[in-house]
């Protein structure tokens, strides 16, 4: 049976949907954390933020030029914000605040004139090396949680550069 080849579009929502399964896992027992599942989670979603950030936002520039530069600083912003929510170790707060970014910045690449879908116009082969670079993508080293004192004024401060706070 003849498989179509995966286009970047189809890999970045096959990985989005990847995550939320380790986020729904790592979340599914009110009042408790599946530290197993969030620390997948944690790890990949940085690696999803590195492909973006070095191998899909600098093709949607080539494609689309400065027209694209306002929605790739917001979604720019967001992987800020979440990556400053993965630094301490995660608590109530913390998961409710990823779930409401996430539900708004995945909708900005993955729906109906989301980032994503500027990909299909490429060629086979441009869209052969875009898929290869992505899945070439190394894991990013995920340090340990950071407990200190003052980690969660941090964390709001990046939050609120982003246009968020942390839920409660």
């Amino acid at each position: 049976m003849f498989e179509m080849p995966e286009n970047a579009n189809q890999y970045l929502a096959g990985d989005h949907d990847r995550l939320d399964v380790l986020f729904q896992r790592a979340t599914a027992v009110p009042g408790a954390i599946d530290r197993a599942s969030y620390d997948a989670f944690r790890g990949g979603l940085l690696r999803h933020i590195a492909m973006e950030e070095r191998t899909l936002f600098p093709a949607i520039l080539r494609l689309e030029g400065e027209k694209m530069a306002a929605i790739l600083d917001r979604l720019r912003l967001d992987h800020g914000a979440l990556a400053a929510l993965l630094v301490p170790p995660p608590d109530a707060a913390i998961i409710a605040t990823i779930r409401s970014i996430l539900a708004v910045h995945n909708a900005l690449e993955e729906d109906k004139g989301g980032v994503y879908r500027l990909l299909d116009r490429l060629s086979g082969a441009q869209m052969d090396v875009l898929v290869g670079k992505l899945k070439a993508t190394a894991a990013v080293p995920v340090a340990p949680y950071n407990e200190r004192p003052g980690i969660l004024d941090a964390t709001r401060r990046a939050l609120a550069r982003a246009g968020y706070e942390l839920l409660t």
